[in-house]
C-alpha cells in the first residue's frame, strides 16, 4: 500500500478490485483485505463429501482419553455452560469444498446437532452449514508424524479456531505434556499462561490429572472449572450421588441412635422418682395399718376394762 495525494492507495485500488475485496482489519497504517468466495452446493455435491474412510487407528490411551473428554462435557453440561454445543471425536471439519481436517476432538458452542443423521451433510461438521468454526480443537500426540506442531497448528490458526490444545503423553514433541494455545489478533497461536489453562471464551480450563478412568490409572487430560475442580464423568457423578446417599443414611442412623439414647436417659431420670413415690405409698400404708392395729388394741383393752 502507498500514499497518493494524502490518501491511502493500494494495489487493489490500482487494479480496481475494490468490489471483489473488503477491508477486514486496519492497524498501524496497514490494511488487511479479504475476499469471500461463495460456492453453490447441491445435495449431489454433498454426497461426494468424505464423512468416514475407516482409516483412523488410535492407540488404547488416545481412544480412552477421547471418551473421557467427551463424557465429562456431556455429563456436566448444566454446570459449565448453558449453551447448546457439539463435542466430537474423530469427526471431519469441512472448511471448504473438498477441504477438511479431522482433529482428535473438537468443541463448538452455540450450535445444535443435526435433527437427522441420514443426510450426508449431517454426518460431519460443515462450517458453512453450522455458521461458524469450532472454538477449540484438541490433538493427542502418539508419534512425530502427525505434524501437530507445524502443519496442523498453521491450518487451525488460518481457520480462526480460538484454542488449540496439544496433549503429548509420550513427550514426542517437547518436554511439556500438555500445551494450550490461544489465537491472537495476528492470527498466531501463543501459549496460555493462565492458571489451570483457563480459556474464557469457552469457560473451561484443562489440566493433567492422575487417577482412575474405567479402571485404568494414568495421567489424563481433564476439563476443569476456573477454580481447578475437574468436571466429573457420568460414572463419577453417580458415585458421588451414591456416596452422598450413603452419608445421609449414616447421618439419619446416627440421629436415630442419638434420639433413642435420649429416650433411655429420660426414662432413667424418671425411674428414681417413681420408686420414691412407691416407697412413700408403702410407708403410708404400713403406718395406717399400725395405727389401725393400735386402735383395735385400744378398743379391745378398753372393752375389757369395762
Amino acid at each position: 500500500m502507498k500514499k497518493l495525494e494524502d490518501e491511502e492507495y493500494s494495489l487493489i485500488d490500482e487494479l480496481q478490485l475494490q468490489n471483489n475485496y473488503q477491508i477486514v482489519a486496519e492497524k498501524n497504517g496497514k490494511i488487511v483485505y479479504a475476499k469471500t468466495t461463495y460456492h453453490e452446493l447441491s445435495e449431489e455435491d454433498y454426497e461426494n463429501f468424505i464423512t468416514e474412510d475407516d482409516e483412523p487407528m488410535d492407540n488404547l490411551f488416545s481412544e480412552k482419553e477421547q471418551r473421557l473428554l467427551i463424557d465429562t462435557l456431556q455429563n456436566a453440561s448444566i454446570n459449565w455452560t448453558d449453551q447448546d454445543f457439539m463435542a466430537c471425536a474423530n469427526v471431519a471439519i469441512y472448511y471448504a469444498k473438498n477441504e477438511f481436517v479431522v482433529p482428535d476432538m473438537f468443541l463448538s458452542l452455540n450450535v445444535k446437532h443435526p435433527k437427522t443423521w441420514r443426510a450426508k451433510k449431517d454426518k460431519c461438521y460443515i462450517a458453512w452449514e453450522m455458521g461458524k468454526m469450532p472454538e477449540l480443537v484438541l490433538e493427542i500426540v502418539s508419534n512425530k508424524i502427525g505434524k501437530e506442531k507445524t502443519k496442523k497448528m498453521k491450518l487451525y490458526a488460518q481457520l480462526g479456531i480460538k484454542y488449540y490444545v496439544v496433549h503429548d503423553p509420550y513427550l514426542c514433541l517437547s518436554k511439556d505434556e500438555l500445551r494450550v494455545y490461544e489465537l491472537k489478533e495476528n492470527s498466531r497461536y501463543v501459549l496460555v499462561r493462565r492458571k489451570e489453562n483457563f480459556m474464557p471464551q469457552i469457560n473451561l480450563g484443562i489440566q493433567l490429572w492422575k487417577g482412575l478412568f474405567e479402571s485404568e490409572e494414568s495421567l489424563w487430560a481433564r476439563w476443569c472449572y476456573k477454580d481447578g475442580n475437574v468436571l466429573h464423568t457420568g460414572a463419577e457423578r453417580a458415585d458421588e450421588e451414591a456416596k452422598r446417599a450413603d452419608e445421609e443414611a449414616k447421618r439419619a442412623n446416627k440421629e436415630a441412635k442419638r434420639a433413642n439414647e435420649e429416650t433411655k436417659r429420660a426414662r432413667r431420670r424418671r425411674t428414681p422418682k417413681n420408686e420414691r413415690t412407691t416407697q412413700s405409698i408403702g410407708l403410708e400404708l404400713r403406718t395406717r395399718n399400725i395405727i389401725k392395729r393400735n386402735f383395735e388394741l385400744f378398743l379391745s383393752f378398753h372393752s375389757l376394762s369395762i
